[in-house]
């Protein structure tokens, strides 16, 4: 008897089924958290059961046309992040992928409108750049200074004795 119910094993083999292109059998085992060996069997005893069951239909997100993802973003922008969640797993869908479709659509953010704030930090970063090289300055000849007196010591030293 296994320890997965039947339900784990057939959303397994359901998922392993939906996998993309790029992916394997041993990824995906490792992505659900199951032995290689067992769904590697769970897969094979789905073929034998009804070899005639087509494969699932669902559409891979990378099959999403420009007007589906922008409707799966409509319908997804005002949702909860648990209903977000649900609504992804009945679709079939990562809320990455919707993240990332909603990045794609909408356009980038327009910096002409932080123009002055743009050029306050950029002054701001040039007065702390040239302070920084005058400290800069100042430490490495405090360091030679203390480099001179170290070796007018030492050579004093010797000549007292």
């Amino acid at each position: 008897m296994s320890p997965y119910s039947l339900a784990i094993r057939r959303e397994a083999v359901r998922k392993t089924l939906q996998r993309g292109r790029g992916r394997t059998i041993a990824q995906m085992a490792d992505e659900l958290n199951v032995p290689y060996h067992s769904l590697r069997q769970w897969l094979k005893d789905f073929r034998m059961s009804d070899p005639t069951v087509p494969q699932p239909t669902e559409q891979r997100a990378t099959e999403y046309s420009a007007e589906q993802r922008l409707q799966a973003v409509l319908d997804t922008h005002a949702m909860t992040p648990e209903a977000r969640s649900a609504w992804c797993r009945e679709h079939g869908l990562f809320e990455h992928q919707l993240t990332q479709w909603k990045a794609q659509l909408l356009p980038p953010a327009d910096p002409v409108g932080n123009a002055g704030e743009v050029r306050r930090l950029k002054e701001e970063v040039k007065q702390l750049e040239r302070k920084l090289t005058r400290k800069d300055k100042a430490l490495a000849e405090a360091a030679a200074l203390l480099v001179l007196q170290k070796k007018y010591q030492a050579l004093w030293e010797g000549e007292d004795k």
